[in-house]
């Protein structure tokens, strides 16, 4: 063993006897550490849609001691702890005052005055919102209709961005794509002037990275009063 001397500031190390290796150990885990900081993620919630096939708007419907709208804010409120915005229509004044119950900040909520276009629209009013801070790096497409996904299926999803951050990161089940979707900051970009009709086709040109999730949430969509019921049942 030899005597290492103290590192630059922020590694830690005191001029004590270490081996060589278990120093360069040190220095690894703290640049791995940096890394993991440098990655800041935003949240959008896609929650524009009519609601045709369930009868009622679908965000409003009860999720454990809130709204389905509610619950998914909250969840990745807890998630990202960066900035989380809300895509409505901008006739959709049930949910406009939702999110005044629910305390949401006002100037989060992107609206969409053309959302008959589909998800697609929603997801290029956010690209083209100009209030997204300088610092984020990444901006994660939430499905809000989908309340029923597990908490730490999403954490393994944003650990799997922060080992990948140069690609877009998707889940998969049964090697399907999945949502959400996690945008880098040049795909992101690139989403405002895509010439693209949908997000699958915006995405069939990026470099994409899938984690195999076993979550059987996936399995399921809340369309219609029978989805919402069996989603009620799933395990979370």
């Amino acid at each position: 063993m030899g005597l290492i001397p103290a590192g630059p500031i922020g590694f830690d190390l005191e001029l004590r006897d270490v081996t060589y290796e278990s120093a360069i150990s040190a220095v690894e885990a703290t640049y791995a550490n940096q890394d993991v900081q440098q990655v800041r993620i935003g949240a959008i919630i896609l929650a524009a849609g009519s609601s045709q096939r369930m009868g009622r708007p679908k965000m409003l419907l009860p999720w454990g001691d809130t709204s389905i709208l509610g619950h998914v804010i909250q969840l990745w409120q807890a998630l990202v702890g960066e900035q989380v915005t809300v895509v409505i229509a901008g006739t959709a004044t049930h949910l406009q005052q939702e999110l005044e119950r629910l305390n949401f900040p006002r100037q989060n909520c992107i609206q969409n005055s053309t959302p008959e276009r589909g998800m697609f629209s929603s997801i290029q009013c956010a690209a083209n919102w100009g209030q997204w801070p300088e610092t984020l790096t990444h901006w994660t497409l939430v499905l809000g209709d989908q309340p029923h996904l597990r908490s730490e299926t999403l954490r393994e999803l944003m650990e799997f961005v922060r080992r990948n951050p140069g690609q877009v990161c998707q889940p998969t089940r049964r090697s399907r794509w999945r949502h959400p979707v996690v945008l880098p900051k040049p795909a992101f970009k690139q989403l405002s002037c895509s010439n693209a009709l949908t997000l699958q086709e915006f995405l069939a040109s990026c470099d994409r990275a899938g984690l195999e999730c076993e979550d059987p949430a996936f399995d399921h969509d809340i369309d219609t009063p029978e989805d919402y019921r069996k989603a009620l049942k799933l395990p979370r």
